[in-house]
This record gives C-alpha cells, sequence and structure tokens, in this order.
C-alpha cells in the first residue's frame, strides 16, 4: 500500500491524476526538482560566501557591524550536520573589512585538507596599510587545529589603486592565489590590472605580485571579481574589463600552470561610460566550470568545458528583472544547476532575490522562487547537500 499511495501521490501532484493500479511503484523522474531550502545568515550576517572541501564540509564567512568598519566571521557544517557551528572571527584588527557597495566583502577558499583561506579589501582601520599606507588587500587563513584565524596581514607588495574588493582561490596542491585590480601608477581604470599573489606553502608566504590582466584591457574600477580553482589545479579569474573606458566587458582569465601564464577570454560585452559595482561567480561542478556575471540589467551563466576552455552560449535569469546584479551558480551531482541572484537593490538599499533550478540540459526549468526581505548591502550564497538538495543563504 506504501507503493500504491506514493504513485497516487505523484501523479496527483505532478500530472493532475488521481488513479493508479493498486501495488504499482512509480520511480521518481529523472529531471524532478531537488529541495531548495532558503535560510538566513547566522547572527544576522550579510554577505555570505561559501567554500566547500573535498569532504563535503560547508565553509562560510559573513559580514557584521558598520558598513565601512566591518568584522568577518567564519562558521561551518559537516554533510550531515543539520546547523553551523559557533563562529569565530577571522580579521583580528577590529573593523578592518567592509560591506559598502557588497563588492568590497570577504572572499573564501577550501584548499588541501580541507584548510580554510580568507581575503578581503581593507578598511581605514585596517592594519597593516599597503605600500605608501594605501588600502591593503587583507589575508589569513585557519590554524592547524582549525580554532582560530591567524593574524591578518596584507599581501600586496606594490599594485595599489583598490576599489572594487579582491577574491581567493586555492588548489589541492598548496597554491594560493590573492587576486584583485589596482593601478600602481594611478592613473585611471583603463590602466589597471588584475593582479595575482602566489603562494607555493598553503598561504604561510606569498610571491611578489604579477599582471594576469592585459594593460589594453583596463579593469572597472568599482566592479568585483572572482578567483577560482578547480580540482585539477586549473586558476580561473572573472572580471569586467573597462577598455577604453566604455567597452566593459565580462572577461575570463584561465591558467594552467599555476598562475605563470593566462589565457584570455571575452565572455559578454557592454558599452557603458560607469561604473555598475557588478560582482561575479565561479563555481565547480562535475567536468564543468560554471560562470555567472552581470550585463545590463540581465544575469546570465555559462559552462566553460575543461577541453579547449570553450564558453558555453549564455543562460539568462528568466523574464526581465529590474535591476539584477550578484548572481550565484552552483551544480549539483546529477548535473541539476541552481541559479540564483539578488534584483532592485542599489546604493543603501535593500531589495529581493530570485532563483531558479534547471535541468541538466539547461532547457527545463524544475523549480523558481523568490524572497523579497534582502538587507542592505547583502548578497546570496549558495551551496548543495549531501542529498543533492540546494540550500539559498542571504
Amino acid at each position: 500500500m506504501t507503493n500504491a499511495k506514493s504513485c497516487r501521490t505523484w501523479l496527483r501532484v505532478t500530472l493532475g491524476l488521481a488513479l493508479c493500479p493498486v501495488g504499482a511503484t512509480i520511480p521518481r523522474p529523472p529531471n524532478a526538482s531537488p529541495q531548495v531550502r532558503i535560510i538566513r545568515t547566522p547572527n544576522g550576517g550579510i554577505q555570505p560566501q561559501v567554500a566547500v572541501d573535498r569532504a563535503g564540509v560547508i565553509h562560510m564567512v559573513y559580514l557584521t557591524g558598520p558598513e565601512t568598519a566591518s568584522d568577518i566571521y567564519y562558521v561551518q557544517k559537516g554533510p550531515h550536520e543539520t546547523g553551523f557551528s559557533q563562529p569565530i572571527r577571522v580579521n583580528s584588527v577590529p573593523g578592518s573589512a567592509m560591506s559598502i557597495g557588497t563588492v568590497r566583502g570577504a572572499q573564501i577558499a577550501a584548499g588541501r585538507g580541507g584548510r580554510v583561506y580568507v581575503a578581503w579589501l581593507g578598511s581605514d582601520k585596517a592594519m597593516p596599510r599597503g605600500p605608501g599606507n594605501k588600502t591593503p588587500m587583507l589575508f589569513s587563513r585557519l590554524n592547524d587545529a582549525g580554532t582560530a584565524f591567524e593574524p591578518q596581514k596584507n599581501v600586496m607588495q606594490f599594485a595599489v589603486g583598490l576599489d572594487g574588493g579582491g577574491s581567493v582561490a586555492a588548489d589541492q596542491s598548496g597554491n594560493v592565489y590573492v587576486v584583485w585590480h589596482g593601478n600602481p601608477d594611478e592613473n585611471g581604470e583603463t590602466n589597471r590590472r588584475v593582479w595575482v599573489a602566489r603562494s607555493r606553502d598553503e598561504g604561510k608566504t606569498f610571491e611578489r605580485e604579477i599582471a594576469a590582466s592585459r594593460l589594453s584591457a583596463g579593469a572597472c574600477g568599482c566592479c568585483g571579481l572572482r578567483a577560482f580553482a578547480d580540482n585539477r589545479g586549473t586558476l580561473y579569474i572573472l572580471y569586467r574589463a573597462a577598455r577604453e573606458g566604455i567597452h566593459r566587458d565580462t572577461t575570463l582569465l584561465v591558467s594552467t600552470d599555476q598562475a605563470k601564464t593566462f589565457k584570455s577570454e571575452d565572455v559578454a560585452p557592454w558599452e557603458l561610460k560607469a561604473c555598475p559595482m557588478s560582482t561575479n561567480y565561479i563555481s565547480e561542478a562535475g567536468r564543468e566550470t560554471l560562470i555567472a556575471w552581470q550585463t545590463e540589467t540581465q544575469v546570465y551563466f555559462a559552462a566553460v568545458s575543461r577541453r579547449g576552455l570553450k564558453v558555453s552560449a549564455p543562460v539568462p535569469a528568466p523574464g526581465k528583472g529590474i535591476g539584477r546584479q550578484h548572481p550565484v551558480v552552483i551544480g549539483n551531482s546529477k548535473g541539476q544547476v541552481l541559479f540564483a541572484w539578488t534584483d532592485g537593490t542599489g546604493w543603501r538599499r535593500g531589495g529581493t532575490i530570485g532563483w531558479q533550478v534547471f535541468d541538466e540540459k539547461r532547457g527545463l526549468t524544475l523549480a523558481r522562487g523568490t524572497a523579497t526581505d534582502l538587507p542592505v548591502w547583502d548578497s546570496v550564497a549558495a551551496f548543495q547537500d549531501a542529498g543533492g538538495g540546494f540550500y539559498i543563504i542571504y
């Protein structure tokens, strides 16, 4: 009778039917929607950022406090645990982070052995300072015991001019990359470049930063960027260019030799004589790398193939938004994709979030939804659970 009851329930909900043979078994369809849960960031935090290690542990950072003098907190959750751990403060100098603008906050990566790394743009209260007392690019890592973060340090040696924030990536060979865009000559965003400081010893020491992008491409001054290393050690950086001050194309940099050389790929053109204060996202899903970005008032995602590093046709969020930004895209073990974004936000103005689950071919919508109470300066993060369901957190 259990099978018959399950059959009747599935047929009634899915197909609008009420009857099926007693004792019949109807398997769950392969493209059935995974469960999607929406939760709030612990302790009233904003701008959650998530990294998942090889053991399936969810590592998350978020910001609390004043918008120009914020603190960063870290929590984790095992694959079968129901809640997050007690928070640990990341920044050793109080108030040394910023949430203002949604593009300057902390980013997180999990590397070899699940060690956690965090990087962020320093506030006016941050110490140590960058060269010439400029804004520092700060970094910390979880200690060997996993009980506290080591004292924060500045990894910027000369490429000053931080505005749009930085990112961090880590691979399984002990390489850690802190990435930002800046202009040592401070002569405009058309002369900004993407810079990478590499550590070969799990974040203990960092080499002098090197340029990853072409000088001619520029970099949009107050837009964020995203770095990510996949399980093969390939490093991806997604950023917004500023060529000639108007060509603000979303651009993908890819390195297969530990940041020695980079291949550049234009992902999406956008002509604009202003900075849109946008962010990007990168994640790994099976044999694909997923990327997400904003162009005009719409957000998109695409897949980057491992063979030839080709970018697929972009998939937009459904319908027409009123100012979509800050997209996040992740996949599960079934090939299904969760795409989430913010809508209607502005300077010191909150908004809403939207989300949609696509099937493995990106052509069928399995589920969608919204939430209407996104706080000021907040953004959305996402992760999957052990069963392939999705969590959205904001």
